[in-house]
C-alpha cells in the first residue's frame, strides 16, 4: 500500500502541512505511523478523503452531459488572431488550455475573469507514476 508523509499529502491536496495535521487531529483524515514513527496517510485514505471533499463549484451552464471530465474555473488569459484563439483557465489547482476559433471566443464572451467550464472528452488519457525502487536500479 502506498503511504504518503504529511508534506506529500498536503501537496497532493493543495493545502498546507498544518491543514493536513488539523484534519488528522479532528478525525477528518485517517493517518498512521511509519517505521520511524512519522505520521503517514495511506493512499486509499487520501483517495477517500479527496472523493468525500470533492468541491463542485457548479457548472454555470447547469445542464446534463455525458462528459465526466468537467473543470469549472476562471479564464486567466486569452490570445487571439483573426482565426484561432488560445484560452487559458485556472480550474482549482489545474491550468487548462484550449485552442478554439476566435469566432467561438467572441460568441461565448470569453475574456479574462469569465467563469467557464472546460469539458475534456478524450479517447486517450496518459497516466504516469513515479519509478518504483525496483525499476530505478
Amino acid at each position: 500500500m502506498t503511504m504518503f508523509r504529511i508534506r506529500e499529502a498536503a501537496r497532493l491536496l493543495s493545502v498546507s502541512d498544518d491543514t493536513v495535521r488539523r484534519w488528522i487531529d479532528s478525525g477528518q483524515l485517517a493517518a498512521g505511523r511509519d517505521e520511524s514513527g512519522r505520521r503517514v496517510v495511506a493512499g486509499t485514505d487520501l483517495a477517500a478523503h479527496l472523493t468525500r471533499s470533492r468541491s463542485d463549484h457548479g457548472d454555470p451552464l447547469e445542464r446534463a452531459s455525458s462528459a465526466r471530465n468537467r473543470f469549472v474555473g476562471i479564464v486567466t488569459h486569452v490570445v487571439s488572431d483573426t482565426v484561432m484563439s488560445q484560452v487559458e483557465m485556472q480550474c482549482g489547482p489545474h491550468r487548462v488550455v484550449s485552442l478554439m476559433s476566435t469566432e467561438a471566443v467572441r460568441e461565448l464572451g470569453l475574456e479574462v475573469g469569465s467563469l467557464a467550464t472546460a469539458i475534456v472528452k478524450a479517447t486517450t488519457v496518459i497516466v504516469e507514476t513515479p519509478p518504483s525502487p525496483e525499476t530505478s536500479r
